[in-house]
């Protein structure tokens, strides 16, 4: 029997898995896709407990989540396209565009 503890470990392996990927990846996509890992383990565990309480609410709002990461990811292709053109590099550490 899969338990609500199964779910959560499982979401709490993906996030951290995707946090990893941030703090050690220097690459403008693979930082994304990091954030793309880390936005499905919240939308794991927001399901797990949906289900866990017979309530619709946390699968409302996955339904979010999952519209604010197809804005996120336009959006950070679109600036990654736009480095990747200009510098005709995406590392992380060598942009310098986007600070104050």
């Amino acid at each position: 029997m899969i338990t609500i503890t199964h779910y959560l470990t499982a979401s709490a392996l993906l996030f951290a898995i995707g946090l990893v990927g941030i703090m050690t990846r220097r690459n403008v996509l693979m930082i994304l896709l990091s954030i793309e890992v880390m936005f499905n383990a919240a939308n794991l565990a927001f399901v797990a407990y949906a289900r866990a309480w017979g309530d619709l609410g946390g699968q409302l709002i996955v339904f979010f989540v999952i519209v604010v990461a197809a804005a996120e990811v336009t959006v950070g292709l679109a600036i990654a396209i736009l480095l990747a053109r200009q510098l005709k590099t995406l590392n992380a550490d060598e942009v310098s565009l986007l600070k104050w």
